[in-house]
């Protein structure tokens, strides 16, 4: 998948992994499609950013002995993962556009 459209999604894949259950980088990283091919060095930019901007929140929980960091969405996260979907139509029309110029 192209670089730019898939930086288009990995912020919304994050949110929506997150929405699912609150999780931990390596997971999130697993539980993200494999087409976006995310790694640890942009994931954890992305995790940063989002918590900047208030769409999740971080804590700590032992496991196996060590602290491992979990994130958890937010109202304004879960609200931004909503408007994304409420976009549906109109990306749907986008890709019926890119589609029938690619048959012609």
């Amino acid at each position: 998948m192209e670089t730019q459209l898939k930086r288009g999604f990995l912020d919304i894949c994050v949110l929506a992994a997150l929405s699912r259950e609150d999780s931990y980088g390596y997971q999130i990283i697993k539980d993200v499609p494999s087409t976006l091919e995310l790694s640890e060095s942009t994931l954890y930019p992305i995790l940063k950013r989002l918590k900047a901007q208030g769409m999740l929140e971080e804590y700590t929980r032992e496991h196996n002995g060590r602290l491992r960091k979990y994130y958890t969405i937010t109202d304004k996260g879960q609200a931004a993962l909503q408007d994304f979907v409420q976009e549906e139509a109109g990306i749907t029309k986008i890709l019926a556009y890119i589609r029938e110029g690619a048959e012609s």
